[in-house]
């Protein structure tokens, strides 16, 4: 049965636009460091191999995966710096992308995690509270929040394993989108140095080294608040950056969100991408309400209205601080990098996403907490050589990462203990190693081949249930090869086929017995291997006009998972995405923009599903509960369509502007298609101004079309009171009158979160 919003649907497989001096304005010519004619930047993280710079050049970011402008260039907001960036490796498949800080941040966007809505045919939403992670949607997958979609800022991991709410959790509130120096983005398991959760993609934030100081404070619609603050300058013979961010926000609610966010930033930095070193110290702490997803019948009945909530004390806190190094040093021979974090976390979370199904006088709220460290540090070397006369470089590398984790799921009610569900301890460690072969063939004919060996070891310690508690460790290798073609008429071709993984929860990996009512559980495996392949082309045929066609197809293996909701396993099936995308981004003239992107999948799971036939027939005699439960081959909450569209205007200084559409389209949230999410289309804009003084004033404005359709929608089984069921489940005396099984399963509904409605943030920005 297709129950929780999260862990039910998720693990099926698996900025404020207030104001960056960047970002406003990035209108011009942020497309020569994004997508060069054929030989364009790679995303992935590796250093550029140039020799040494000379004493004195200005420095360029340093994540070493895109020098996309010199600090003070981004500072200034200038985004003519952008075309100056540095010579890069070129891409190894069509899909792959790489986008300036100046340009995210040119664009409209109400939440730091939309920020990545740059990566073509991703969608981004919530579901819950602002300050929870938010949900990924991405080649046919409804990755959760952050499964098979491997998450990364400066260099540190932000997809967190074995937690509390769901395997892959990738909270990005602690991001400062004023910060970002570049985003890299790749898709599909092709990548040697790629390693769990990226089996749909991986995505790289960097962040800058330099900025101009300046100041923002952004008011809106709803309660939102927000004031920012940056500065660098030199100390010895390097930089120091500061931020420092404070954010409130209520929300349309008729529960206010009540959101109060505080973030903070402090990074030395030294040197140069390819030979230099950054040290960087983070701090984050969030507390908010949730309006969580609720029943359409719950709406139209009027017992809530569209922005209501059936259970008001939903909500949360986190804080996240941390500490990363990065090293890197070249020559003409090759190239050295090493990187380092350490992060401290925790979140709890209370929800109730079935209201009286379980429990008719307490509710089914829940609690879950997560409180870890982890740690981890990656290094690698490029070797560059000939063969036989012809150009090779070769890259070995290795990574490693330990988490020490405490894990609790109880029952409560309005926040307060009532009992508990599971707790446990958990050890979980990891090395990956990795080899990759790049050789120029001819001028036109270019083969990158690559493995990649991955251990795992965990313990886990049961406290509740001791005969959960036990050791696990799996150990899979994933071979990569890709071949390049051209560039012809300046156009390249692009093959791409490799084997990836994800891991599951470790607890998963060990359970013999369900928490709930003690009965025999089946273990998951801890890695689950994928498999996928692309062809495609990108091509700059058309003068200004950069475009890329690519044609995939990905495979996940029959695997049990883990539901951090429900503390148990849950069985899945054999799945298959197949898929188009087609991405145009056209540069006319250097104060007008346009893009347009289109996804297409095909997604299906494989095999038949003998225990839900069982079900359906279960609920036989009670269409509200049958309804939903039928056999079939949907996979809830696949997109089949993804599209955006936009144009931005603007100089340097004088009016700019920018309008985007993103369009999210209807998806199966049952196997048997019994229930479909209506599509959402979302319009948002912004209007400013930019002084020859660096001030500027800008208006961001959100859902300007007034949609009123669903930001996400979920099809499961609940109980409220006003159901006529809930009497026959729960009479006030004698005996159900409704079938145990029907009882369990609740009414079958489509549970939806509203978007909210149009809103618009003044923002007044300038230079201190």
């Amino acid at each position: 049965m297709h129950r929780f919003s999260c862990a039910r649907v998720g693990l099926a497989l698996s900025l404020s636009a207030g104001a960056t001096e960047a970002g406003a304005q990035g209108l011009a010519a942020a497309d020569a460091a994004r997508l060069p004619a054929v030989e364009v930047t790679a995303p992935q993280p590796r250093q550029e191999l140039a020799g040494k710079p000379k004493k004195g050049v200005e420095r360029s970011r340093r994540s070493g995966r895109s020098a996309v402008a010199t600090p003070a260039a981004v500072g200034s907001g200038n985004p003519a710096a952008n075309a100056g960036a540095s010579a890069q490796a070129p891409l190894t498949s069509s899909s792959e992308r790489n986008v300036s800080g100046t340009e995210v941040n040119a664009w409209p966007f109400s939440r730091p995690a939309e920020a990545l809505e740059v990566v073509p045919g991703l969608i981004v939403i919530q579901h819950s509270g602002e300050g929870k992670a938010n949900q990924y949607f991405l080649r046919g997958f409804n990755l959760d929040h952050g499964t098979d979609l491997a998450l990364w800022v400066d260099g540190m991991p932000v997809s967190m394993r074995t937690h509390a709410h769901g395997q892959g959790y990738a909270d990005l509130n602690f991001l400062i989108p004023e910060l970002i120096g570049s985003v890299n983005i790749r898709k599909g398991p092709y990548f040697a140095d790629e390693g769990d959760f990226s089996s749909v993609g991986s995505v790289h934030v960097n962040l800058l080294d330099s900025i101009k100081s300046m100041a923002s404070v952004t008011a809106g619609s709803f309660g939102y608040r927000r004031a920012l603050g940056v500065t660098s300058s030199k100390v010895g013979e390097g930089t120091l950056l500061v931020a420092g961010e404070a954010g409130a926000y209520n929300g349309p609610w008729d529960n206010p969100d009540n959101l109060r966010k505080l973030n903070g930033v402090m990074r030395y930095s030294q040197g140069t991408s390819t030979d230099g070193f950054s040290l960087t110290g983070m701090a984050y702490a969030n507390k908010w309400n949730s309006t969580d997803q609720v029943p359409a019948r719950a709406i139209s009945s009027g017992e809530i209205g569209l922005y209501g909530a059936l259970d008001p004390s939903d909500g949360g806190n986190s804080n996240r601080f941390s500490l990363s190094g990065n090293w890197a040093e070249s020559d003409d021979k090759g190239g050295s990098k090493a990187n380092f974090y350490i992060i401290k976390s925790s979140l709890n979370l209370w929800n109730n996403f079935t209201y009286f199904l379980s429990d008719p006088v307490n509710g089914d709220q829940f609690h879950q907490h997560d409180d870890r460290v982890l740690g981890g540090i990656s290094a690698s070397h490029i070797f560059k050589s000939q063969l036989y006369g012809l150009p090779m470089e070769t890259e070995i590398g290795v990574q490693s990462r330990y988490d020490d984790i405490r894990l609790d799921l109880s029952k409560v009610l309005r926040r307060q203990f009532l009992s508990p569900i599971r707790s446990d301890a958990v050890r979980e460690g990891s090395v990956g190693i990795f080899a990759q072969n790049t050789l120029r063939w001819t001028d036109w004919l270019r083969t990158v081949a690559g493995w990649r060996g991955d251990f795992y070891d965990t313990s886990v310690r049961s406290i509740f249930t001791p005969a959960n508690s036990g050791a696990a460790d799996a150990f899979i290798g994933s071979p990569k090869f890709s071949v390049v073609l051209g560039p012809f008429a300046k156009t390249e071709f692009f093959f791409n086929a490799g084997e990836g993984f994800h891991s599951n929860d470790a607890r998963g990996a060990t359970i013999t017995e369900s928490p709930i009512d003690g009965s025999q559980a089946a273990a998951s495996p801890f890695l689950v291997k994928t498999r996928g392949a692309e062809v495609g082309l990108r091509s700059k045929l058309v003068p200004g006009l950069t475009s890329a066609a690519t044609l995939f197809v990905l495979a996940s293996a029959s695997e049990i998972l883990f539901a951090g909701d429900a503390g148990d396993t849950v069985a899945s099936r054999p799945s298959r995405r197949t898929g188009i995308e087609w991405t145009n981004d056209y540069r006319p003239r250097s104060w007008l923009a346009l893009e347009a992107d289109i996804a297409m999948t095909h997604a299906r799971f494989g095999g038949d599903d003998p225990g839900r036939a069982a079900t359906y027939a279960s609920l036989a005699g009670f269409p509200a509960s049958q309804i939903g439960n039928a056999p079939g081959n949907y996979i809830p909450g696949a997109p089949n369509m993804i599209g955006s569209a936009g144009i931005r205007l603007g100089e340097n200084t004088g009016w700019f502007g920018a309008l985007r559409y993103r369009y999210f389209g209807p998806r199966p949230l049952t196997e048997d298609g019994a229930f479909v999410s209506p599509a959402t289309g979302l319009l948002n804009g912004r209007l400013g101004y930019r002084f020859d003084n660096g001030w500027r004033v800008q208006l961001d404005g959100f859902n300007l079309l007034n949609s009123k359709s669903d930001q996400i929608s979920y099809a499961y089984g609940s109980l409220i009171k006003s159901d006529s069921l809930f009497a026959m489940c729960f009479p006030h005396q004698g005996a159900p009158t409704a079938p145990a099984a029907v009882c369990q399963t609740g009414v079958m509904d489509r549970v939806l979160h509203p978007v909210e409605p149009p809103a618009v943030r003044l923002t007044l920005a300038g230079p201190f």
